[in-house]
């Protein structure tokens, strides 16, 4: 997709919101099948100064940390080299503060050296509101400030941001930065600068840092109703609802009564089961034909042993790589994604959004806001009859699973990476769901829910036994 790496060099004081930029953008990347990876320079220092002691490190006469603070930047680069040169990365994230030109220009000098494009995102934010909210939300919890009361480090991170100030230079779209490709993200997404975009992949950066906010929203995945050919084992087609689907509907608009969501909009795909579903809930809904099945092609209405029978060829074949595997005259995972990608947008920059759709779907969505590889995309599980609520935050990963009584089981609190809050809103007892083999709740199916730890930070999948 790139003629040569780009390196994504965010700018900004601490608390603007830049971790949260890199590790969304490089979560989007990745989903869209470009190899990408954050390089943040906090970890960096603090593995070269084992413990953090105040916002002293950080002034700009400290000539000491001054010199670590560049030893540190010239390691993190290295790494970018090797990760864009040796690893088959195509874009790397360089996540710091990056406010002098000094620094930048060391960057720049890299990026010529080694034929890469530098496109800078700066994120300036001049709200009180946001920067303290973002202080207590982020670095309370950050490495630098393990058993320390919010009071105490309020007070020192404001101090390190007024380090900062005395020798920031922002970006100079009128004279001096004019020839730069950039964006300036304004008081978070309120106004935006964008400045000589060069190719396809920055065009693609710049829309999807247009559509992101960050104002609290939850975005709930269902799969339709039971069909009928669900219960006949066959895949794709445009069947009505079985019973137990038509029930699951009742069940779903059930919820949504007692739960009086604000300004909930509801989207459908243009099959049947999916608008059935809908049409049970007494709300206004709009369907999406991107939204539709994956399509099957020749095996459409077909079951897996018809097909195994019928089509050896095909089926050891998609057996080989499920990503990958495009059905004849149909699509493959790798397509439905690139499909979705409109969809993924507005999901992006709406409140709330209940999405009714199918498995295949239903596993691309998820696996975008799961930080999911391509590899386990295609494998992941998601029951007929069961909702998922997902409430993206600014930082950290917490995920949390919840019935419809009401009990819920915390799994993960506070790492420091992009936070999501996963529960299970509604099932019906076609499923069990559980935690590590442990039942939250007693029904005739099952499904477990796991937690998973990556080097992107933690995730959840959902898998039946």
């Amino acid at each position: 997709m790139t003629n040569s790496p780009t390196v994504i060099v965010l700018i900004g004081l601490p608390a603007r919101g830049k971790t949260y930029i890199s590790k969304k953008l490089t979560r989007y990347l990745n989903w869209i099948g470009v190899p990408t990876k954050v390089f943040n320079l906090g970890v960096y220092r603090r593995e070269a100064v084992q413990s953090y002691k105040s916002f002293d490190f950080f002034r700009h006469d400290n000539e000491e940390a001054m010199k670590i603070r560049k030893q540190c930047a010239i390691v993190a680069l290295r790494d970018v080299k090797s990760y864009l040169n040796e690893e088959g990365g195509q874009i790397a994230v360089f996540d710091a503060t990056n406010t002098t030109r000094e620094r930048r220009n060391l960057i720049l000098s890299f990026a010529k050296e080694n034929a890469y494009k530098v496109f800078f995102v700066e994120s300036l934010c001049d709200d009180p509101e946001v920067i303290a909210a973002n202080i207590l939300d982020v670095k309370v919890s950050s490495p630098d400030y393990p058993e320390r009361d919010r009071e105490s480090v309020m007070e020192d991170f404001l101090k390190r941001i007024e380090c900062y100030k005395v020798t920031y230079q922002p970006l100079d779209p009128d004279d001096h930065d004019k020839d730069l490709s950039f964006i300036q993200v304004i008081n978070v997404g309120q106004r935006f600068l964008v400045n000589h975009v060069q190719d396809y992949i920055q065009s693609k950066i710049v829309y999807y840092l247009m559509n992101i906010h960050v104002q609290k929203h939850s975005i709930y995945l269902c799969r339709h109703g039971e069909s009928q050919h669900n219960v006949q084992g066959c895949i794709g087609g445009d069947s009505e609802l079985s019973s137990r689907g038509k029930e699951f509907s009742k069940a779903l608009r059930g919820f949504l009564e007692n739960q009086k969501i604000p300004d909930l909009k509801v989207w459908t795909s243009q099959l049947r089961r999916t608008i059935q579903t809908a049409e049970e809930l007494g709300v206004p809904y709009e369907q999406w034909k991107i939204l539709n099945e994956i399509d099957a092609g020749i095996c459409e209405e077909m079951t897996y042993e018809k097909i195994k029978e019928t089509h050896p060829d095909e089926y050891f074949l998609r057996d080989q790589d499920k990503y990958h595997y495009r059905y004849p005259g149909g699509e493959s995972y790798q397509d439905l994604v690139q499909r979705l990608e409109p969809v993924i947008m507005a999901l992006e920059r709406q409140g709330n959004v209940l999405v009714i759709c199918h498995q295949a779907v239903m596993r691309c969505l998820l696996a975008y806001f799961l930080d999911k590889s391509a590899d386990d995309l295609p494998y992941l599980k998601c029951p007929l009859h069961v909702v998922l609520k997902l409430t993206p935050v600014a930082y950290g990963m917490c995920f949390y699973i919840k019935n419809t009584n009401q009990r819920s089981q915390q799994l993960s609190l506070n790492s420091f990476n992009d936070r999501l809050i996963l529960k299970i809103v509604l099932a019906l007892p076609s499923c069990i769901i559980a935690v590590n083999g442990a039942p939250v709740f007693e029904a005739q199916k099952s499904a477990s829910i796991h937690h998973q730890t990556t080097p992107h930070g933690s995730g959840v999948l959902i898998k039946a036994f």
